[in-house]
């Protein structure tokens, strides 16, 4: 499984540890396909690295995921980490999941296309592991090499995305 760009890129894995995640279960194992068409395990590719999850759960909260990666991905104190993007789409309608990740590989270069996975399975297992208590705004999850949740959050990249770089100064 080939995904360029996608170690050295920051991680998008959101969990949350500072505010309120229920997140001592581990991660589903589910697979989910890259917006690139690669099928993959967002918890495979985040063992034995630094990553940061982010994770939409509903359109709205998807439409402000993209500040979370353009936030996380544009920091240089992040540089080494992976980010990966997680868009729940289980809940979305058959019929129209296509149109929405034809639109949303409209907005990402082909390198970042890689870093961002559709899932359509396991929705619940997955806001479970984030703690979701709000759909309607982004979670996000830091976690270390041996994926441990050394930082959560959820809400908008320009209030928190400053307490994720310090949680990661500390690790």
């Amino acid at each position: 499984m080939k995904i360029p760009g996608l170690i050295t890129a920051v991680g998008f894995f959101v969990v949350a540890v500072g505010t309120g995640c229920a997140c001592a279960q581990s991660m589903p194992a589910t697979a989910g396909e890259t917006l690139s068409g690669q099928h993959v395990k967002p918890s495979d590719l985040v063992k034995g690295h630094t990553a940061v999850l982010i994770a939409g759960f509903s359109h709205e909260a998807g439409m402000h995921s993209g500040a979370w990666r353009k936030a996380v991905t544009s920091d240089p104190a992040m540089q080494g980490v992976l980010v990966l993007e997680l868009a729940m789409l289980e809940k979305a309608p058959g019929l129209i999941r296509g149109m929405i990740k034809s639109g949303m590989r409209k907005d990402v270069s082909p390198p970042g296309q890689d870093r961002i996975v559709v899932m359509t399975q396991d929705q619940t297992r997955w806001e479970k592991f984030f703690g979701v208590s709000d759909d309607k705004v982004p979670y996000v999850i830091l976690l270390n090499e041996r994926g441990d949740v050394v930082w959560s959050g959820h809400g908008q990249a320009a209030e928190l995305e400053p307490e994720l770089r310090k949680a990661l100064a500390k690790r």
